[in-house]
């Protein structure tokens, strides 16, 4: 974790970045935890805007509240992003994990 040199009274920063590699998963997930059902998209293709920049992505899944995308650029968990679907138009996220060259979503509002 790399901590910014502004420490609080309690010696920790309030700015600070995660990464998605810090926490290594060695055991497969047993079960699905996922709360709801994915939704069908027009298409697998997509753009991400990250720090003013578009990439186009490839949409693992979608449900009413986030997304799975393929991104093998750097982001850092907790950016704000833009996702645009086709058959959606732009929705605005945040970044919420990395890992193996995918990155996990978070609408900041559920689709409808």
């Amino acid at each position: 974790m790399r901590v910014c040199a502004n420490l609080g009274k309690y010696g920790m920063s309030s700015r600070f970045h995660l990464h998605g590699d810090m926490i290594p998963r060695t055991v497969k997930r047993m079960f699905d935890e996922r709360g709801e059902e994915r939704i069908e998209a027009a298409s697998r293709t997509g753009v991400l805007t990250l720090r003013n920049r578009n990439h186009v992505v490839t949409l693992v899944n979608l449900s009413r509240s986030g997304a799975m995308i393929r991104f093998g650029g750097e982001a850092h968990i907790g950016e704000n992003v833009s996702l645009q679907l086709l058959d959606r138009g732009a929705i605005a996220g945040q970044v919420r994990w990395l890992r193996d060259g995918r990155m996990g979503i978070s609408f900041i509002q559920p689709l409808e």
